[in-house]
């Protein structure tokens, strides 16, 4: 009973994820969502842009502080170890429904591109961002990075394993293809107003800071290995040219919302 709740939980919250996900392009696009990132009544400039603030701070302290292996064993101390990525998936997901909800828009522009070419080009930028980011899930293991694969493994009786990653296709090139695709979807957009450019600094910011806790606990975990592979692969600009060798650590011991 109690493997069959897990796996219910499991999936529920990545529903939840899922769901979150796709608001997150819809928000950022202002396309067919009750509340899109320029959608409301504005308020006061100062005090939007000290609630939005807060609102990412939210996202960032929730998803780096559960993001850390200490707080994960802390963590598993009081709930099963299969659910334990499952709800540091429910609870950034939770974090992002909060910034939408609670999101005040700031509607003065910061640039409108009128050339069909150039408003191709800025929505192409973010269904590209978002779809690396998706196709990247997949290439380390999507239903592992989002719970799915824990809770299965408890239901059947199996013990959880890490699965080993191999660096192929985007992760030859960068070692974070994920970031990457996100801070395309922030910043790809033909109408950039006041408050989708809070979003895309603060956002972007986060990611900038995330990324280096997330690579101390790499090299943590993996140690040589690891720094042999940033020694070969950039970080957020990928390299061209010939493809680097494939290397085989595991997925990032620091996975967060994206990676």
């Amino acid at each position: 009973m109690r493997r069959t709740v897990c796996l219910a939980y499991g999936v529920a919250c990545y529903a939840i994820f899922f769901a979150t996900f796709l608001y997150l392009i819809a928000f950022l696009a202002n396309f067919m969502v009750p509340k899109g990132i320029d959608d409301g009544v504005p308020s006061a400039t100062g005090a939007a842009v000290l609630i939005n603030f807060a609102l990412m701070a939210l996202f960032g302290v929730q998803h780096s502080v559960m993001a850390r292996p200490a707080f994960k064993r802390r963590l598993e101390a009081f709930l099963p170890e299969s659910i334990e990525r499952s709800t540091f998936v429910l609870a950034a997901s939770v974090a992002l429904i909060i910034l939408y909800w609670q999101w005040r828009p700031l509607p003065q522009l910061i640039w409108d591109a009128e050339s069909p070419v150039a408003q191709a080009a800025l929505w192409g930028l973010l269904l590209a961002g978002f779809g690396i980011v998706l196709l990247s899930t997949f290439v380390i293991d999507h239903f592992d990075l989002f719970g799915l694969r824990q809770v299965w493994l408890g239901l059947v009786g199996r013990v959880y394993t890490h699965p080993p990653f191999q660096v192929t296709y985007f992760y030859k090139f960068i070692r974070h293809p994920i970031y990457l695709g996100l801070l395309l979807g922030f910043w790809g957009t033909p109408r950039m107003t006041l408050g989708h450019l809070l979003f895309a600094i603060g956002m972007s910011g986060y990611i900038l800071v995330g990324v280096q806790y997330e690579e101390r606990d790499l090299e943590m975990f993996l140690g040589e290995t690891y720094r042999r592979y940033k020694q070969r692969v950039p970080m957020l600009i990928p390299a061209v040219g010939k493809p680097h060798e494939t290397v085989k650590p595991r997925p990032g011991a620091a996975d967060s919302f994206g990676h």
